[in-house]
């Protein structure tokens, strides 16, 4: 997500283009106002006058008429259920809550929700743009509050009253995503929404992402404890790494993460042991000259393992292994069979990248 101004073409063109060249495939942008929203045309313009086609996401919160005029020039359009239609008032009190429950205040809300977000979606059907609604667990409406409170179960059912709104009104080019920065949180909302939706017959994308994960080593083991959970889990359709850096450091943490989960391979995964009184070579030296030589190999698995006790079966999902066998010696694997014993150590690294190549594995690097 761009963090400048969306009335600075320039900048947020520039910024966009950094971090389409680091991998990023939807560019969100923020626009808290009719002024922003209607920049978006000329932001656009510029990146696709650059021969940029990623597709642009508006982030729009308190005024359905910026998302009504953003859905005519972006590809998807994120709105807010907790505040969607805030700047229009409703003056929710606490002794309404039995009211808003049940009975006729709460269903005089949904049928609010059903007219208002009604123009947007037609604007939407006449311009094939998609929906996200965007749960935040910080931002939950006065009326989900009080019927909830801040709760999982709240955050659920915010996205689905707009989901079925949409539905009503034969709109189904939805996403779904409910965010925390509190990671226990986002994980069980999002293993919840999973649950009703199946009850409900729905079977909408899913976006995820920790939202205000904080910086550094913080913000991406917050990320990925997150989105890498509910990833290994099948859940998840789009991701987004937030942390308080500038966006383009957001793509890198987020490629590990769907590569760590097996989501998508985008590069040569590496297995390797921590070594221990068993291993008789120097297994970091080793490891980094692997790497160097076949980092370029995408998809392949490769292992180093420091002793035969435990590296055959730890890395038994390898596609190609080197496991110390004794002193100055090397056992090289392909899958789980050795192909090639008593290797000496100062040769080991070749044999094994002639092993990849006599397999038809090898590509040279570009």
């Amino acid at each position: 997500m761009t963090n400048t101004s969306s009335l600075d073409t320039d900048s947020t063109v520039a910024q966009a283009i950094r971090m389409i060249k680091v991998g990023c495939e939807y560019v969100r942008i923020a626009v808290p106002g009719i002024r922003e929203a209607e920049n978006l045309r000329n932001i656009k313009a510029e990146l696709r006058k650059c021969g940029y086609q990623t597709p642009l996401i508006a982030d729009v919160h308190f005024n359905p008429k910026i998302a009504e005029i953003a859905a005519g020039i972006v590809e998807k359009v994120r709105i807010n259920p907790g505040n969607f239609m805030k700047a229009e008032g409703r003056g929710w009190k606490s002794e309404d809550r039995d009211l808003r429950m049940e009975g006729e205040n709460y269903e005089n809300e949904l049928n609010r929700i059903y007219d208002r977000i009604g123009p947007l979606l037609k604007i939407c059907k006449e311009h094939g743009t998609a929906i996200r609604i965007g749960t935040n667990h910080g931002s939950l409406s006065e009326s989900m509050m009080a019927r909830f409170g801040d709760t999982p179960e709240g955050m659920v059912e915010s996205a689905l009253e707009y989901a079925r709104a949409c539905e009503a009104h034969n709109f189904h080019d939805v996403v779904l995503g409910m965010k925390a920065s509190n990671v226990k949180v986002m994980i069980a909302t999002n293993r919840l929404l999973v649950d009703k939706m199946k009850s409900e017959g729905m079977n909408y994308p899913i976006h995820l992402g920790v939202t205000e994960a904080g910086s550094g080593e913080d913000g991406r083991i917050k990320s990925a404890i997150g989105i890498g959970s509910l990833l290994a889990d099948g859940i998840g359709d789009t991701i987004r790494v937030s942390i308080t850096e500038d966006p383009e450091y957001e793509i890198p943490v987020a490629y590990e993460i769907l590569q760590a989960t097996g989501a998508r391979i985008t590069k040569t995964e590496f297995i390797s042991c921590p070594s221990c009184a068993r291993t008789l070579f120097n297994i970091q030296n080793v490891l980094e000259n692997v790497k160097a030589r076949t980092s370029h190999l995408k998809g392949l698995k490769i292992a180093v393992m420091g002793c035969i006790v435990n590296g055959p079966g730890e890395m038994a999902d390898a596609d190609y292994g080197y496991i110390g066998a004794g002193k100055g010696k090397v056992l090289l694997y392909k899958a789980q069979e050795v192909v090639k014993r008593d290797v000496d150590e100062s040769i080991a690294v070749e044999e094994l990248i002639g092993l990849i190549k006599a397999n038809g594995d090898w590509k040279e690097s570009t």
